[in-house]
């Protein structure tokens, strides 16, 4: 069995699962876990931000319900409204940090998403990924470089196949895998416990 984390690096109900993630990662060591990018904002809806108007208030449920917090410099980028997310290129980046260490994939979406909704970071950028892969001792110009490679975005192109072929509709979601048995363990938003108990209840199966 192994977890699929299906999410999107824009998407901010994952920013708001990045807690939750992190602790079931921790708690599960001996579940390998495969990390998906879902493919939010890309081809029409690559739009400016202002065009979301929900934004501003869907974060503050975010952030009243999870704790996630949002930073300044990421308030400033809604503020202003231009800025245009494009998940293609975030999950670009997805793949390339996954690419120099797989087994830290979870931990590497976690301070990626930190990176935009903290800091304010576009996610198309290549200075984003030189600084995530820079604070986790990773090879940064290899990231980089992989971030603009062809292998890259057909891995991008590749993750949002996956995550339309489990069936995955609404981001996050999380996964068990098993075999053909794909069982989902939370949806949008969950707390540790809750992921425990349903992967108690699948085990005992």
């Amino acid at each position: 069995m192994k977890l699929v984390y299906v999410f999107d690096a824009y998407c901010g109900w994952s920013h708001g699962f990045s807690g939750t993630l992190s602790e079931v990662v921790s708690r599960h060591p001996e579940l390998p876990v495969e990390v998906v990018s879902g493919g939010l904002f890309t081809g029409p809806r690559r739009v400016p931000i202002r065009e979301f108007g929900y934004v501003q208030g869907a974060n503050a449920k975010i952030a009243e319900l999870t704790g996630a917090e949002f930073g300044e410099a990421y308030e400033r980028l809604i503020a202003d409204g231009s800025f245009v997310m494009d998940s293609e290129a975030a999950a670009r980046g997805v793949a390339a940090l996954r690419r120099a260490a797989p087994a830290r994939a979870a931990e590497l979406t976690t301070a990626l998403q930190r990176a935009f909704y903290a800091d304010g970071r576009s996610l198309s950028d290549p200075a984003t990924y030189r600084k995530v892969a820079e604070e986790a001792g990773l090879d940064a110009d290899a990231v980089v470089a992989a971030f603009e490679d062809t292998e890259t975005r057909a891995a991008a192109g590749a993750d949002f196949r996956r995550a339309a072929s489990l069936g995955v509709t609404g981001f996050p979601t999380l996964l068990a895998v098993d075999g053909d048995r794909v069982t989902a363990l939370a949806h949008g938003h969950a707390t540790a416990e809750e992921v425990d108990q349903r992967l108690a209840a699948l085990r005992t199966h």
